[in-house]
């Protein structure tokens, strides 16, 4: 009692910590990380090359890195120092950890109880897969994540020591290695990877890293969990989901993107590079963002198809972006499953609950408005000097690329003026931290009526 009446302003913060909902904790983490970011690109000594940031730049950099999205006003090779290039490491990588489940990991770490709220924050997996262990999991994220990207780095730097010297050579395998794992499309190379369109075994490193940090730490899990115990294990619909949805789409990328580009941007490949190039470039259309093509001499086929895959993304659980994978394979199954006149979603001897695909149509009509009111504000405030003028797939393009935080572009993100590099930067923020978080973030909480109130039922004519 004493203690509280000593210092009642501990109380007070107390209570304000209480009531803010575990969305509003996840929304307000990278709300403040993008906060410390700026402050340390505009206030650390030794983080320019030469001329220092804008305000207005340095929170499109930082929101680019913190939402592992790649999209960049300059060249992260050259106006920036190593140091500086360590400082926007720093924030792809908590960034792509999200700031609460890394803290998560280090209470966890440190043998500490989880509090109730971050119980509420690690355990959403509870549902989905009963059989993990959510405490193993948050741990597991750590491992999982330190030893992909320093095995991941350790083969870059061995494949690129001849070529650049000891010296040279481990920071842009490191910086690499954890850009590529959480997809986030940042590169020390101011032409990202087109140097590398005949070097296979970068290339395939860099994918093998994309798709790992693409499908969820929460997979991850379950495969290592088969791997040990065999077909005893039963994997989770969710991962069957997400592995079979991952295979198809990099499977199909890569045969359409090899066709619409081999007489083109591959041309002067040969046929072993342009068939590994078109592999690489299904694998970082949808959502890790680096590039061995200019994407502004690619077919119209190529980049419509890349936004296509760029709104797809990664899954549920990832560093990646993007509706998810199992977001559209559930809005195909209930179209068949009303195609074949049937009420319940099923697959694989499973049925999916209603509000399940409910909410995931709920999301795809909910980007889908996002997306077409940004292109309609691109095309109204960028088009306007002779200098921007892109063209619509330009616009469309790099709309799609931010909001699904995949940072591919077609050339015009440096162009853009400042009401359209506010609006990029509010796109990767709002798709990183996923539109149904930043909706329960800002809902009041209320309770639901007594005994369900509803209004009286009325058909409306569809169709």
């Amino acid at each position: 009692m004493r203690s509280e009446l000593w210092n009642p302003g501990m109380r007070r913060h107390d209570s304000i910590w209480r009531r803010l909902s575990p969305p509003q904790l996840f929304v307000g983490s990278f709300l403040l990380l993008i906060v410390l970011g700026v402050a340390a690109l505009q206030g650390l000594p030794g983080v320019y090359a030469g001329e220092r940031l804008s305000l207005l730049d340095a929170l499109f950099t930082v929101t680019s890195a913190v939402c592992v999205t790649g999209l960049i006003v300059v060249d992260t090779a050259t106006f920036f120092t190593p140091f500086g290039q360590g400082v926007i490491l720093v924030l792809i990588q908590l960034g792509g950890l999200g700031i609460i489940a890394f803290t998560t990991v280090v209470l966890v770490a440190l043998g500490r109880r989880l509090s109730l709220r971050h119980e509420q924050l690690a355990a959403g997996t509870l549902d989905v897969a009963p059989q993990v262990d959510y405490r193993q999991l948050v741990r597991s994220v750590i491992v999982f994540t330190v030893l992909i990207e320093l095995v991941g780095g350790a083969l870059l730097f061995l494949f690129w020591l001849p070529e650049m010297g000891a010296v040279d050579a481990w920071w842009p395998a490191l910086f690499h290695s954890v850009s590529a794992f959480c997809n986030a499309g940042f590169s020390v190379f101011s032409d990202s990877l087109v140097g590398y369109q005949q070097a296979p075994f970068t290339q395939g490193v860099i994918m093998s890293l994309i798709v790992v940090g693409g499908i969820g730490f929460l997979t991850l899990e379950e495969l290592m969990l088969y791997r040990k115990s065999g077909r005893r294990f039963r994997m989770t619909l969710h991962s069957r989901m997400v592995l079979t949805m991952t295979g198809l789409l990099i499977g199909g990328g890569w045969v359409f993107f090899t066709l619409f580009e081999w007489d083109n941007t591959l041309t002067d490949l040969p046929a072993w590079a342009r068939v590994l190039n078109g592999l690489f470039i299904s694998v970082t259309a949808r959502t890790a963002g680096f590039n061995t093509i200019d994407y502004a001499q690619a077919s119209d086929s190529t980049n419509f198809l890349t936004m296509i895959l760029m709104s797809i993304g990664g899954s549920p659980g990832s560093t990646a972006g993007g509706l998810k994978t199992t977001t559209v394979a559930l809005i195909a199954l209930q179209a068949w499953s009303r195609l074949r006149g049937r009420e319940v979603v099923s697959i694989w001897d499973r049925s999916i609950p209603p509000e399940t695909t409910q909410r995931a149509v709920g999301l795809f009509a909910l980007s889908a408005v996002i997306i077409t009111a940004t292109i309609f504000v691109f095309t109204s405030t960028e088009t306007t000097d002779a200098r921007l003028h892109q063209g619509f797939l330009h616009y469309a393009f790099e709309t799609v690329s931010a909001f699904n935080t995949v940072g591919l572009s077609m050339g015009v993100t440096d162009d853009l003026t400042v009401t359209g590099r506010l609006t990029i930067i509010t796109l990767m923020f709002v798709g990183r931290v996923g539109l149904l978080t930043v909706a329960a973030s800002l809902a009041r909480r209320a309770l639901e009526p007594v005994g369900g109130f509803r209004y009286a039922y009325e058909e409306v004519l569809v169709g």
